[in-house]
C-alpha cells in the first residue's frame, strides 16, 4: 500500500514543505502560547499553529460549523489530495478514516463558559457540529465528493496510527481503491489546558526527550492526511510515491490507564512486523512516541529493547515530538509524514532539546542534529493513555 499524497500544518508551518525544513534543521516550534492568556497556567509554552488565520482557508460559513480541529482536517487533507493528483472517479470506493482524541474541544469550552460563566441561555447552535469528533472525517467527504466509508477513530494519542493502519487494511483488502486517512487536533482551550495541568506531566519549559532532565511533555496542536492508494493504480497514473505502509499492528497494555507497560509496546512493534513479512534487522529508524514524560521514555526505550533485541543498539531512534509537540490524536499522523519525509529525503530528524544522556534511555537518539542516512525501513510509534498501542511500518520509495 503506497502513499501518494501528503498534507500536514502544525507548529512547524502550514505546509510540508516547512515541516520538513524544521525537522531537517533540528527548529523546535515550541514557543509561548498565544492564543490563550498562559498567565493562567503553570507552563507558559505550546506548539500552537504560528499565525493561524482561518479566513486564509474558509469562509465564514465555513468557518461557523468548523472547530478549527476540523479545518486542520481538511487543510492537510486538501494538501494531500493536490500532491497525489488522484481523482475519485468512483466517489463509493474511496474511504475516510480519520483519528482525533478530544475533536471539538475548542467549542465545547465556548459554550460551557457562555452557560456557566456568562449565565447564556442558549448555547451556538451549530456546537453539537462543531464539536462531533467525525467532523474533520465529515467535512473532507463533502469537501471531495467521497461517499465510501468514513469515520473516526478515538484512541488518545494512538488515534491517527489505529485510523492509518485500518485505511491501510481497507485498501489492502479490497474494501477500498483508495483512502484519506490521517487526524487533526486542537487542544489550546481553557479548560481543557487546565485538565492538563492538573496532571502535572506537561513541562514547565520544553520537550526533552529521553533527556535525563526532561520535565515532561509540551501540548502541540494541527493536522496531516496521507492519500492511500495501491502500487498497482499509483504506477498506472504515474503517481510520484512517496512510501509505502509496509505493516501494522496493535495492542493493549491491560496494565493502567496512564502508565505504559513495556510489553504491550513490544508486542505492538513486533506484531506490525510479523504483519507485514518484515525482518527486525531490516528496520533502521523508529520514530519514537518520545513523549518527555519520565515514564513513558524509560517504558519505550524497554519495549524496543525487547522488540528489537542485540539490533536496537543499531537503531536510530528520534522523537519529533520534541519539535512539533505532541498533538494527542493528531501526533500519530504528524509522525507518520515526518517517517515518511525521514525515509524519501534520506535525513532523519533528530531529538530536539537535547541535553545529557539518561542511562535508563540507552538508545541512539540522534541528540539535536538531523543526520544522514540511507534507511530503508521504519517504523513510528504510537502508545496512548488507556494501554492503547498502535504501530505503522513504513518502506522508502527506493526500496518498493
Amino acid at each position: 500500500m503506497v502513499v501518494t499524497g501528503i498534507g500536514v500544518i502544525s507548529a512547524l508551518g502550514a505546509d510540508r514543505i516547512a515541516f520538513w525544513r524544521s525537522l531537517a534543521e533540528g527548529r523546535s516550534g515550541i514557543r509561548p502560547i498565544e492564543s490563550i492568556d498562559r498567565q493562567q497556567f503553570r507552563f507558559q509554552n505550546g506548539a500552537e499553529v504560528p499565525g493561524y488565520d482561518p479566513l486564509r482557508h474558509f469562509d465564514e460559513k465555513q468557518i461557523s460549523l468548523m472547530d478549527r480541529f476540523a479545518q486542520y482536517a481538511v487543510i492537510a487533507a486538501r494538501e494531500a489530495v493536490e500532491q497525489s493528483g488522484i481523482v475519485f472517479t468512483n466517489p463509493a470506493r474511496t474511504a475516510i478514516v480519520t483519528g482525533s482524541c478530544v475533536g471539538g474541544q475548542g467549542a465545547m469550552d465556548d459554550g460551557f463558559v457562555d452557560m456557566y460563566k456568562k449565565g447564556l441561555p442558549r448555547v451556538n447552535p451549530m456546537m453539537i457540529p462543531r464539536v462531533m469528533a467525525n467532523s474533520g472525517a465529515s467535512q473532507i467527504s463533502m469537501a471531495f465528493g467521497i461517499t465510501g466509508p468514513t469515520y473516526t477513530v478515538s484512541t488518545a494519542c494512538s488515534s491517527s496510527s489505529h485510523a492509518i493502519g485500518q485505511a491501510y487494511q481497507m485498501v489492502r483488502y479490497g474494501m477500498a481503491d483508495s483512502a484519506i486517512t490521517g487526524g487533526s487536533e486542537a487542544v489550546f482551550s481553557y479548560g481543557f489546558l487546565k485538565a492538563w495541568e492538573a496532571m502535572r506531566v506537561v513541562s514547565p519549559d520544553t520537550c526533552r526527550p529521553f533527556s535525563k532532565d526532561r520535565r515532561g511533555l509540551v501540548l502541540g496542536e494541527g493536522g496531516a492526511m496521507l492519500v492511500l492508494e495501491t502500487l498497482e493504480a499509483a504506477r498506472a497514473r504515474g503517481a510520484e510515491i512517496m512510501g509505502e505502509i509496509a505493516g501494522f499492528g496493535m495492542s493493549s497494555d491491560a496494565h493502567h490507564i496512564t502508565q505504559p507497560s513495556p510489553d504491550g509496546a513490544a508486542l505492538a512493534m513486533t506484531s506490525a512486523l510479523k504483519e507485514g513479512g518484515v525482518e527486525p534487522e531490516s528496520v533502521g529508524y523508529v520514530n519514537a512516541h518520545g513523549t518527555g514524560t519520565i515514564a513513558n521514555d524509560v517504558s519505550e526505550t524497554a519495549a524496543i529493547r525487547k522488540a528489537f533485541g542485540a539490533h536496537a543498539g543499531r537503531l536510530l531512534v528520534s522523537s519529533t515530538k520534541s519539535m512539533h509537540g505532541h498533538a494527542l490524536g493528531a501526533a500519530g499522523a504528524i509522525e507518520a509524514v515526518a517517517t515518511l519525509l525521514a525515509l524519501r529525503n534520506g535525513i532523519i530528524p533528530p531529538t530536539a532539546n537535547f541535553t545529557e544522556a539518561d542511562p535508563l534511555c540507552d538508545l541512539d537518539i540522534v541528540p539535536n542534529t538531523a543526520r544522514a542516512a540511507a534507511v530503508q525501513v521504519a517504523i513510528s510509534n504510537s502508545f496512548a493513555f488507556g494501554g492503547l498501542n498502535a504501530v505503522l511500518v513504513f518502506r522508502s520509495p527506493n526500496a518498493i
